[in-house]
C-alpha cells in the first residue's frame, strides 16, 4: 500500500504530523505539502514560476506552491509508482458546505481524484485542535477499510471530525454538503502606513444544516463523510437555457 499525504496548513502543521503518525504501519507513506500555510488556496496551480521540491529534517517533502501543486507534482513527476490512496489533512478547522469550494485541503484530495486516485480530505471541526488523535484514528479506520474493501470506482471523500475524544464519537454518517449563510462583510482597517486594507470576513453561519447534511452530523457528534464530484454542470437548467437561447 502506497499512501501520499498532503495538506494546506503547511508541512510543519501538527495535523499533518498526527495524520502521518496515525497511518504509520499501513504502508509506504510519502508526504508532500506546501512550504507555508495555503489555506483557502482552492484548486489553484502555479503556472507563473517554477516549483521547488525540498525535504525537511522530518522526512516530509515540501513545495513552494499550493496544495494542488503538491499532489500534481508528486503524482506526475516525483513518485516512481502511483499512490494507492491520497489523504489530505488533518485540517485545523471544518471544511463543510460551501467551505469545500475554497478549501486547499479538499483541493489536494480533488487533484488526486482528478488523476484517478482514490482520495480523502479530512478536517477537525474546530480551531482549538484538541483532538487531532481522534481525526487520525478516523483516517486510519477509513484507509484500513479501503485496504480491506477497495472502492470499485473513483472516489473523493470529504471527512469532517468533531473535535472531541474518539470514545465520545457517536459514529459515522454518509452525508451531503450543507449550505452557509452569506459570509460576513470584509473588515476595513488602516495599516501602519495609513493605507486602507481589507481582511476577508468570517464565513457565514450554517443555513442548511438539517438531517442528512455534514453540519447536522457533526453537530450531533458524528463523523461526516461526504462523497464529492467535480461535474459543475447545472443539469436542471439545461432545458431552460436552451429555450432562452432560441
Amino acid at each position: 500500500m502506497r499512501i501520499l499525504l498532503s495538506n494546506d496548513d503547511g508541512y510543519f502543521a501538527p495535523g499533518l504530523a498526527a495524520l502521518a503518525g496515525a497511518l504509520a504501519g499501513l504502508g509506504e507513506i510519502v508526504v508532500v505539502a506546501p512550504e507555508q500555510n495555503r489555506s483557502g488556496a482552492s484548486n489553484s496551480l502555479t503556472l507563473d514560476r517554477p516549483l521547488l521540491l525540498k525535504k525537511a529534517a522530518s522526512g516530509f517533502h515540501f513545495v513552494n506552491g499550493t496544495p494542488t501543486d503538491c499532489v500534481h507534482l508528486a503524482v506526475t513527476g516525483m513518485l516512481e509508482q502511483l499512490p494507492d490512496i491520497i489523504v489530505s489533512g488533518i485540517n485545523l478547522g471544518a471544511n463543510m458546505g460551501d467551505d469545500t469550494i475554497y478549501s486547499g485541503t479538499v483541493a489536494a484530495a480533488t487533484e488526486g481524484y482528478l488523476l484517478g486516485i482514490p482520495s480523502i480530505a479530512i478536517s477537525l471541526t474546530s480551531f482549538e485542535g484538541n483532538n487531532f488523535a481522534t481525526a487520525g484514528q478516523v483516517a486510519r479506520d477509513l484507509v484500513e477499510r479501503f485496504i480491506r474493501n477497495p472502492v470499485k470506482e473513483p472516489v473523493l471523500l470529504n471527512v469532517n471530525v468533531p473535535d472531541i475524544p474518539h470514545a465520545e464519537l457517536k459514529g459515522m454518517e454518509v452525508t451531503r454538503l450543507g449550505r452557509r449563510h452569506k459570509a460576513e462583510p470584509v473588515v476595513k482597517m488602516l495599516s501602519p502606513r495609513n493605507e486602507t486594507v481589507y481582511w476577508v470576513g468570517a464565513a457565514g453561519a450554517a443555513a442548511d444544516a438539517g438531517p442528512g447534511t455534514d453540519f447536522g452530523a457533526v453537530d450531533r457528534g458524528f463523523v461526516s463523510i461526504t462523497p464529492l464530484q467535480i461535474d459543475l454542470t447545472n443539469t436542471a437548467q439545461l432545458p431552460s437555457i436552451r429555450h432562452w437561447m432560441q
